[in-house]
């Protein structure tokens, strides 16, 4: 308890899964949470699941790809809270299907949210988070930004951008001493929504390197993991917040520009 006690977090996409599960990992060890999604019933829910488990939490329907929204965003973090010391870059979608048969409105919508989300995000709070004595900056990219996958060229380009991007700031804030370190964190396989909705269309081909998911299915194939991941099942959401917690707090200090793989083993091979 109290790893990132005294520091505000401010957490994107946290109306369900790795966002909600960060925001109350982030919660239990102390810190304010700034929550903030598209979805406002989700959003409110992971509100109220703060502040009854004894945390605090301000909650903000947040557009991503709004540059004028993310500079309200962070300017509500200073003035509720008194300053920013977290970000969790984690909104994102992903939507499955050949390159050969992707509209351009399904790339740009993924790289909007995925890309230009994160770029908003990095611009805004920095400079609040240096002001407000340093912190850390924590982008969700996934293994996707580690390997190809078949039917998620878009995505995988989206992810792949994370990542160096992240490296790239990183370098930026430590030439600059800007006490903030900034770092990326890789999922693999989690049972969250956005796995369970990935789409259709040579899923069987896909499972075999990163898409579990039928089209209409409301679980994770469990034959299909034990394929992608050599653990051999899921990671929940709370498998990521563990790390995303180590790394908004000081434990993890001298890291910055570095990739968190928690993965089950998917990129071992």
């Amino acid at each position: 308890m109290g790893r990132v006690s005294g520091k505000v977090a401010l957490v994107t996409g946290a109306a369900s899964g790795i966002g909600r599960g960060a925001a109350l990992a982030l919660a239990a060890e102390g810190a304010k949470l700034v929550v903030t999604d598209v979805d406002e019933a989700g959003l409110k829910e992971t509100a109220a699941l703060i502040g009854k488990a004894g945390g605090t939490a301000s909650a903000h329907k947040h557009d991503v790809t709004s540059e004028a929204r993310w500079a309200e965003i962070v300017a509500a973090a200073k003035s509720e809270f008194g300053g920013l010391h977290v970000l969790v870059n984690n909104a994102g979608i992903a939507i499955g299907a050949s390159i050969f048969e992707m509209s351009h409105e399904e790339w740009t919508r993924q790289q909007a949210i995925n890309v230009d989300g994160v770029f908003f995000g990095v611009k805004h709070a920095i400079p609040l988070i240096a002001a407000s004595g340093g912190g850390s900056v924590i982008n969700i990219s996934s293994v996707a930004g580690l390997q190809g996958a078949p039917g998620l060229a878009g995505y995988c380009a989206t992810k792949g951008a994370v990542r160096l991007f992240t490296k790239a700031v990183a370098l930026e804030c430590a030439q600059g001493q800007m006490n903030v370190r900034v770092n990326s964190v890789h999922p693999g396989i989690i049972d969250t929504a956005i796995w369970q909705k990935m789409t259709p269309g040579g899923t069987s081909a896909l499972a075999s390197s990163v898409l579990p998911i039928a089209e209409g299915a409301n679980s994770i194939d469990p034959n299909a993991i034990a394929v992608a991941a050599p653990l051999g099942y899921a990671g929940l959401p709370a498998d990521i917040a563990a790390g995303i917690v180590f790394l908004a707090s000081d434990e993890s200090r001298y890291m910055t520009g570095s990739e968190l793989v928690i993965d089950g083993g998917m990129t071992a091979r």
